[in-house]
């Protein structure tokens, strides 16, 4: 029997224990971004054993509602938000709420504020709950000055500030993606343990990738650099073998694919959407927080996307996100079309 192997797999690294790791290299901290943490994870949890059950428990279908953004809100989505609210609210560290679901900023009562804006979208691509599809929570932390009163600029900030950000997929398995700023790591949820493990330390994503991931239901109403990149993936001209197409639809699921394997997710701007359709504050900015953290890139097609200045809580922005020498390509591409 391997006493040593089996001493290893006990001596699990929880997603718990990671953070108080990195909290004890700080002297100074007093542990609220931890406990913030932890209420985040707990919503996570919670959400992955709903969607588990979803169609068991009739919670699949309209809720009857409309959301901010127009769309007919399901009743994961509804339940998604009031979990991570309660979550976030009891947690005692937060002052500002900004969520998908609701259409102005949630501002903290004072006897539960504390120093950090949480931007989420509870439930990201449930359009695909139905069918089965891999959907996920996304989420970004600002930290504002200690004493100050909250303002909705206080949230309206560039993505480089972020302290935090991550995303948590519900699919074959629940994996929650995490960045403090040093680097990104996956965990994965136990549910014999109810713990996130460390499954995917130090996440680098290859320097070049294989796979473009893009909707080309939009083609026709593409720009030129797009239109032109999208072209060199299927019809290289430099002898190399053509790229994959890796759609799903799902933000959360495409963007984990690419972050592993590599390649590049394309959400651009065209005819129909000038501005692009994903949401600056919590699905761009944190997608593009991990992409950098993990060595790639993320560009808007005008300028590096964290250095976006959002002027309204759901601003929408183009978004090219993947790996630095595929990003380079279509950076490249919108350099030249500006030129002309």
């Amino acid at each position: 029997m391997d006493h040593a192997a089996d001493a290893h797999r006990t001596d699990l690294m929880t997603i718990t224990r990671y953070v108080l790791n990195e909290q004890s290299k700080h002297p100074e901290s007093r542990g609220d971004f931890t406990i913030l943490l932890s209420h985040i994870v707990l919503g996570c949890k919670f959400v992955c054993t709903a969607v588990n059950k979803a169609g068991l428990a009739k919670l699949i279908g309209l809720a009857g509602e409309t959301n901010v953004q127009g769309e007919e809100q399901k009743k994961l989505d509804v339940l998604s938000n009031e979990v991570f609210i309660k979550a976030l609210v009891s947690s005692g560290r937060t002052c500002i709420l900004v969520s998908e679901e609701d259409e102005e900023a949630t501002f903290v009562e004072p006897a539960l504020r504390g120093k950090y804006c949480v931007v989420f979208d509870p439930l990201d691509g449930s359009s695909n709950i139905d069918c089965g599809v891999s959907i996920g929570t996304i989420f970004g932390i600002y930290a504002i000055k200690d004493g100050v009163d909250p303002k909705i600029e206080d949230v309206l900030q560039p993505g480089k500030n972020m302290v935090a950000a991550g995303y948590c997929m519900y699919g074959s398995s629940c994996t929650l993606v995490l960045s403090t700023g040093k680097g990104v790591n996956g965990f994965t949820l136990d549910p014999s343990l109810g713990e996130f493990i460390l499954t995917h330390p130090d996440i680098k994503i290859p320097k070049k990738g294989k796979i473009y991931s893009v909707n080309e239901g939009n083609a026709k109403n593409w720009d030129g650099p797009t239109a032109k990149y999208v072209e060199k993936c299927k019809y290289p001209q430099d002898g190399l073998p053509a790229k994959s197409l890796r759609y799903i639809g799902s933000m959360v699921a495409d963007v984990h694919r690419t972050l592993l394997y590599g390649g590049i997710f394309l959400y651009p701007a065209d005819k129909k959407s000038p501005n692009g359709k994903l949401r600056v504050l919590y699905e761009v900015f944190p997608m593009s927080y991990l992409m950098e953290q993990a060595g790639g890139q993320a560009f808007t097609g005008k300028q590096r996307a964290l250095d976006l200045l959002p002027t309204k809580i759901h601003e929408r922005s183009p978004i090219f996100l993947g790996s630095y020498d595929d990003v380079e390509e279509i950076k490249a591409l919108y350099a030249a079309e500006g030129q002309k």
